[in-house]
């Protein structure tokens, strides 16, 4: 009989990844999955679910576990930290029973070379699991912050921040909604099918769908193993994309026979979404700055069958003097903090510091002073970022402004009714977590009005 797969034990190898290498959890969980790709989808499921779980709570549950060990996590070997986040999670989160977690995790620690320490891991997590209907958070009297912090899990100056720029109540809607479930939203390739026959074909291919908010095309699916399974997704039928980032796009205007640049563009959902409305008459180079990333290009590119797509490596902050003048478009997706998207990648708030921030934006505008040069006379510029970080985005238009040519236009009549009103006749809006259906973003549409 075969061995089965020891699912927990994967988890830890890749949390120990993730630390270890400092690989973002998004590529850790896909390798795994990748090396457990014909394990069950339910032992699939659980791997899943037990990773993106202990990365999204690794604040609440570090807290936790320090009010019932000894000895704080932070002291702890890597591998044993790991292990009791991990068991800590299945005890407070997940629908296993507390004696398989606390005995899984003894047997693990003891497999690891750590016999000696099995009844510390045993003992913390009996603790936990006797104590956790009397476990309280940090009192919101004392310090709201670290009491927002711990519950959210979330770092205490992202916390600060969200509270100076939107306000405390927003800031709490925000954080609470990086909490919730995040489905898998899929735009159409409206080049081969129509959003109406999508649908139908999904659901024939056994997939839940469901009409995502805001854009006729847009769909969230649910009730798959993992997308290279779905024959429709092979096929190139649909990409998978956010409503955020489609937005960006649907308030250009491309017009049949235009030449767009796509300037930071992997894995390329803004290019090919661009694609789409473009019809084979137009061009897209579509870059990014290393062979890595546009291999992310041309993968979708050849499993979605765009043709009007040239992808190239470029570096962005070096001008190409040979495109001056020559865009209708560009698309200025540039490099960000992500803090808009934390709900879907959950280690971002981990790896992201204050400094960063002003790096990011040194950056940003280094890559706006050729952005502007390529754009013709009457062309336009999508600059769009997924932060919620206003020194990265409406700090960042008045930059512009300040310092090129571009001057905004509206994008009211080109927004769904439902964000109409939001400074979109100001030629840019930002989608707030909690408040919108969607991720944080942020995206302006400006024009260059010529001589």
């Amino acid at each position: 009989m075969e061995k089965k797969t020891d699912m927990r034990a994967v988890a830890l190898d890749t949390l120990i990844d993730m630390d270890r290498n400092q690989k973002l959890s998004h590529i850790a969980i896909g390798d795994a999955l990748m090396r457990c790709q014909f394990e069950s989808k339910q032992d699939r499921a659980f791997l899943t679910h037990l990773c993106e779980g202990v990365i999204e709570r690794k604040i609440y549950l570090d807290y936790m576990l320090d009010s019932v060990s000894k000895t704080p996590m932070r002291k702890c070997k890597p591998l044993i930290r790991n292990l009791l986040r991990m068991s800590a999670y299945q005890i407070l989160f997940m629908q296993v029973p507390d004696a398989a977690a606390c005995n899984e995790a003894a047997g693990l620690a003891k497999k690891r070379g750590f016999r000696n320490l099995t009844g510390f891991v045993n003992g913390v997590l009996r603790n936990l699991s006797r104590q956790k209907e009397q476990l309280n958070l940090p009192d919101p009297k004392k310090s709201r912050t670290q009491y927002l912090s711990v519950r959210y899990s979330m770092p205490v100056w992202i916390v600060e921040l969200l509270d100076k720029q939107y306000g405390k109540e927003l800031s709490e809607t925000i954080l609470d909604a990086f909490m919730k479930v995040r489905p898998v939203t899929i735009r159409t390739n409206l080049s081969k099918i129509t959003p109406e026959n999508l649908k139908k074909r999904l659901e024939e291919e056994k997939v839940s769908v469901e009409q995502a908010p805001y854009l006729p095309y847009a769909f969230t699916i649910h009730d798959f193993n993992y997308l290279g399974r779905i024959p429709s997704f092979r096929e190139g039928l649909f990409a998978v994309q956010d409503v955020s980032s489609m937005l960006a796009v649907s308030v250009a205007d491309i017009k049949e026979g235009d030449f767009i640049l796509d300037l930071c563009a992997a894995p390329g959902g803004k290019t090919f979404h661009a694609a789409d409305r473009l019809g084979m008459n137009g061009k897209i180079i579509s870059r990014d700055l290393t062979e890595y990333k546009t291999d992310f290009i041309k993968e979708n590119q050849e499993r979605m069958d765009y043709n009007q797509v040239k992808v190239e490596v470029w570096d962005a902050t070096e001008l190409d003097s040979n495109l001056i003048g020559q865009a209708d478009l560009v698309i200025a997706d540039l490099p960000c903090s992500g803090l808009g998207i934390m709900g879907r990648k959950n280690d971002i708030k981990y790896h992201m510091n204050q400094e960063q921030l002003l790096d990011l934006v040194d950056l940003q505008r280094r890559i706006l002073t050729n952005a502007w040069q390529y754009v013709k006379a009457g062309g336009q510029m999508i600059y769009s970022t997924c932060t919620l970080n206003q020194g990265e985005n409406i700090e960042n238009v008045r930059w512009i402004e300040e310092n090129t040519p571009l001057r905004l236009v509206s994008i009211e009549e080109k927004l769904p009714e439902e964000l109409r009103g939001r400074s979109g006749k100001e030629g840019y809006i930002q989608l707030v977590p909690g408040q919108d259906s969607c991720d944080g973003f942020f995206f302006a549409k400006f024009e260059n009005k010529g001589n």
